[in-house]
Parts: C-alpha cells; structure tokens; sequence
C-alpha cells in the first residue's frame, strides 16, 4: 500500500482480485492490526476455500452448507486436485476410501479457523445471507446459565463455539533439546550468529521478535533507571512497530524479558564485531547484516531461519531443527526449572494461559524423580516400628 504497509490477498483465475476476500484481508491488517504473514496464513485457506467452490459448482456464499465436504476435499485432495493448476474435473473428492490424508487435523482445523473469519466478515458486510453464521457456528443465549454467571449488564449476551473442527492428537511440543542447542552454538562462526540462537533459545523470542529488536530496546545494564526504564536487572523489550525489514512482534503488548549472563555476553561480543563494519553504525536494528550485501542492513526475520536450518546441517544433527524449536526449547526449560504457567506466559509473550500450556510435559526422569519421591508403603511401616 501507499503507506508501506503490506497484505496478503486472492486473485482469481483471471488474475483479479476477488473484491469480498480483499475486503476481508484488509480487515485483518488494517482494522484489527494483525501480522502481514496473519494475511498470508488467511489468504490461502479463503484461496482453497473459493477454489473448491469454483471446481464443484457451489457458490461461495452459501457452500458453508457443505462444510463437512469441504473438510473431506482438505484432507484427501493433494495439489494435482486442490493446486491452483489443478486438471479441470478434478476438483471433487468422492465418496469412498479415496487417497490418504494429505493434510492433518490441525493444518485442517487452521484453514477452517480462517475461511469461517473470511465468511463472518462476509455477513457483517452484506456479501452474504444472515443463515450462514447458523452454519459455522452453535449459537447460544445466557439464559442458560446461572444467575451467578449472566454478568451485570442487562439484555441478552450471545456466545459461539465453531460447529466443524477436526480432533487434534496431542502431542508434546517440538522443542529443540539442550544437546542440539549447544551444538548450533558450536557451529555458529560469528559472534552475531550466537547471539541469535541465545535470543530464541534463552530468552524465546520469536524470529520475527529477534530480527525487529532495535538498540534501543536492548537494556543490559543492571539498572537501567537511567533510560527511564523500572525493570529491574538485565532485560531486553519487545515492541511491535512497523519494520522495514518485515519483522513483526505478533503480540500486541509490549513486554520486558529478563535475560542471562549468556546473552549478556553474547551481546557485548556482538557488538564488538559489529563496530568492524562501518556500514552498520548508522543503522538502529541489532540484527544486521555484515558478512553480505547490503552490509548494515536489517536481517529478515527468513534470514534467520535459514540460519538455524545452516547451523544445523553444519553440526551434523541428524534431525529437524527449526528456529521456533528453539524458542519451543525456552519455554519447554522454565517448566522443566520450576516455572509456572504464568511465568511462561510472561517471558513468550503468550495471549493467554492455555497457549503456554503445551509446555506441561515434564521430562522421563522428572516423572520417575516424582514417583520415587512417594514413600513405600511398607517402608513407612517398617519405619514406623
């Protein structure tokens, strides 16, 4: 946009841009002041979502109708039936055994998540009938309810629960262990390098929080009252801006994470290194480029997961290591040291208490540390005699 501001959106067959999709990625930017890659993630769910209807015969406002369907053509159609050059007829799933999934529960559930926003928005603005909210969603009143439980506001207050959702397996998160860690640390050859794998690893910032951080954001000194900064002890913010480099702080709310000698240390080095490069004085991000064009230049928050996914491969690991396993692996630790729900919350920048939950899997030898702990029974009788 004029602004600079970037968002996803759909294009049809002819290569037009779907006029009800744009109008609803533009909401999701501009109106609710979601990430640009939020707008991509939605783009291409509300992408397959018309592209079924298109291949099937269905009009898009009214197919919700159809949505158990709609979740069969996801899980069994690949791309030579749900790609954008797919064969013409090709478009339908039967009924029957068919294929094998090619989409999980969860990659299902997310698309669902957005096409139902893309078709709300839809009835909010007059593209669609009133009787497809009934569709996607169980609709609900608070009279019954407990008094108790009705709040203090007088009239009726409505609540939804999504109708189509797929059961997800549960799984513990993929978190980066400590031995790979220190292997990635191994491989880094800078000093910048480092600094990025601790910045995930040890204080569980989100690639796209890492690669947004200014200098300013950088409060390392013991005290920092004089920057006019109350947070006691040794901490970095993260703070969503606008970047030019792509970066986003997913959530809205400005947090301050503590941080250790580690980082501490990581980071003086670094910058040590980077007054080296001259190129990168003037430049107030802490991620720069100095090794490579354009020298001084913010690092994009990709740059950084093609970095893991090098450190990786040049330690040997023989498995998968991303960059968000390794801030998977910060918050996974906090619980393994003693951390509460709370605390993983406030350090990840989670939204609510549910979404730090996953990292309530204690390891083998805690669970087997806690059973050991439980007294026998005939020893405590013995020991009472």
């Amino acid at each position: 946009m004029p602004s600079g501001v970037k968002y996803w959106t759909v294009l049809d067959e002819e290569l037009a841009v779907v006029p009800a999709a744009d109008a609803f990625l533009r909401h999701v930017r501009l109106g609710r002041d979601d990430a640009e890659l939020t707008t991509k993630s939605y783009a291409g769910s509300v992408a397959l979502y018309l592209r079924w209807c298109a291949r099937t015969g269905r009009d898009w406002r009214t197919a919700a109708a159809d949505f158990g369907l709609f979740i069969t053509w996801l899980r069994h159609a690949p791309s030579v039936v749900s790609g954008a050059d797919a064969e013409p007829g090709a478009g339908e799933v039967l009924a029957g055994p068919g294929r094998a999934p090619v989409r999980g529960a969860r990659r299902v559930n997310g698309i669902l998540a957005g096409v139902r926003g893309f078709l709300a928005h839809a009835v909010t603005a007059g593209e669609a009938p009133a009787t497809v909210m009934a569709t996607l969603y169980e609709l609900a009143d608070d009279r019954d309810l407990p008094v108790e439980a009705r709040g203090e506001w007088n009239g009726l207050s409505y609540r939804m629960r999504a109708r189509h959702r797929l059961v997800e397996a549960t799984r513990p998160v993929e978190r980066a262990s400590d031995e790979e860690i220190v292997a990635l640390l191994r491989a880094c050859r800078s000093c910048r390098d480092r600094l990025i794998v601790l910045l995930m690893a040890r204080a569980g910032l989100r690639r796209g929080e890492a690669a947004g951080l200014r200098r300013e954001d950088m409060h390392f000194l013991p005290d920092s009252s004089s920057l006019g900064c109350r947070v006691p002890g040794a901490h970095l913010h993260v703070v969503r801006r606008e970047n030019v480099n792509g970066a986003w702080a997913k959530s809205r709310r400005q947090r301050a994470v503590p941080v250790d000698f580690l980082l501490v240390q990581a980071y003086d080095q670094y910058v040590l290194e980077r007054s080296e490069v001259p190129a990168a004085e003037a430049s107030d991000f802490v991620l720069v480029n100095l090794f490579r064009g354009p020298l001084g230049g913010p690092m994009p928050p990709d740059a950084l997961s093609d970095l893991v996914k090098t450190l990786a491969r040049r330690a040997g690991l023989p498995g998968k290591v991303t960059a968000h396993m390794l801030r998977h692996a910060c918050g996974s630790n906090i619980v393994d040291a003693g951390g509460s729900v709370d605390e993983v919350q406030e350090v990840l920048g989670h939204g609510s208490p549910s979404a730090s939950q996953v990292y309530l899997h204690p390891d083998p030898e805690r669970l087997r540390a806690a059973v050991e702990r439980v007294p026998s029974p005939r020893l405590a009788e013995e020991t009472g005699r």
